[in-house]
């Protein structure tokens, strides 16, 4: 098996795992919220994070990945980020309807998009931006219903989108700059966004519950799911690093409205959630944006390499057809830190 095909093996495992672990936490926590009346999710965010950060550990003295320290600011200022992220999303749904908090989601994409094109210069073509249009509109359509305003909520959206497209381009460039892999991005920033919302959480879903996390009553139905939650968050904080270490931040948030998508229909499905042709529309215009832009990253990717591969075809045949290189390359006169005007005087001894 080639280099490529294990790559793009690699990647469909990465994207399998990380719909199928998405899918499977949000049922679990939808049970545990509201069934159960758990509603402290910043809190239980922080438990995932700790269990998340536990298991690597014990990979880690288990041999399973290499740890790789890099610079600790970055690490640092990347954890508290994406714990950031975290805890202005949920205070965005706190002070905003659903519908809105749907709206700010979608403009993570658009958003990723514009950062990208400014700042790394990434060009997205036309075709790639009709697909993501439609899949947006597509999403929008399924769950956007309510749209209430309100100054605060529109703020902290604002920055929950901002927090958010940032800490995802940090996850891809970071991974590509000091040359790690997830795993061992995950196990180094995991710490610094667990404090940041272990410290905060219990005051931010207080503040939004008004209930104290710390009082709850934890019957053993309550325990064995927040357990359950927190095994599954760890194949969830992994597949997301990997997605975005092996794809990009777009093809992350594009896969993550295929989730809701899903999360809509098994809704549907095993929970008898209500369910109107505005969402079955919603869902088939989203699946088609999906698919195109799965189409077109397909095709532009083998464009690209195919373009690699020929300029370094046709590099190559110059440097076979160039007479002064056959003659130096055959008779060994260019060696490593050689003065270039001994290769040329020879050249002219041998043509003599």
């Amino acid at each position: 098996m080639s280099e490529g095909q294990r790559f793009q093996l690699g990647t469909i495992g990465a994207l399998g795992l990380s719909v199928v672990s998405s899918v499977s936490i949000v049922i679990c926590n939808k049970a545990l919220i509201s069934t159960l009346g758990f509603t402290f999710a910043t809190t239980l965010t922080s438990w995932h994070l700790l269990v998340t950060f536990c298991s690597l550990h014990v990979a880690r003295w288990m041999k399973l990945f290499e740890h790789k320290p890099f610079d600790p600011r970055a690490v640092m200022g990347f954890g508290i980020l994406n714990g950031t992220s975290i805890g202005l999303l949920n205070l965005s749904l706190g002070f905003n309807s659903v519908g809105f908090y749907q709206m700010t989601k979608l403009a993570i994409i658009p958003c990723t998009v514009l950062l990208e094109t400014i700042f790394f210069r990434k060009i997205f073509s036309r075709n790639v931006q009709l697909s993501l249009t439609i899949l947006l509109m597509g999403v929008g359509i399924a769950t956007v219903t309510d749209l209430q305003l309100n100054f605060l909520g529109s703020i902290l959206s604002l920055f929950a989108v901002l927090t958010t497209c940032v800490a995802q381009i940090m996850t891809n460039t970071i991974q590509k700059k000091f040359k790690v892999s997830s795993t061992q991005l995950l196990y180094q920033s995991c710490p610094y966004q667990a404090i940041t919302l272990f410290i905060t959480g219990p005051f931010l879903d207080g503040f939004l519950t008004n209930q104290n996390v710390f009082a709850f009553n934890y019957t053993p139905q309550v325990l064995a799911f927040i357990v359950l939650s927190c095994l599954i968050s760890v194949s969830v904080n992994f597949s997301t690093f990997l997605v975005i270490g092996k794809t990009s931040p777009v093809t992350y948030q594009v896969l993550g409205h295929l989730k809701t998508c899903l999360v809509l229909a098994f809704g549907y499905v095993l929970l008898r959630d209500p369910f109107s042709w505005r969402n079955l529309l919603g869902i088939l215009v989203a699946i088609v944006g999906m698919v195109l832009y799965s189409y077109y990253c397909t095709v532009e990717s083998q464009q690209k390499a195919a373009a690699e591969a020929a300029a370094q075809l046709s590099q190559a045949k110059e440097s076979e057809s160039d007479p002064l290189i056959n003659i130096e390359s055959e008779g060994g006169i260019l060696t490593e830190g050689a003065p270039r005007g001994a290769g040329w005087n020879s050249a002219k001894d041998l043509h003599a």
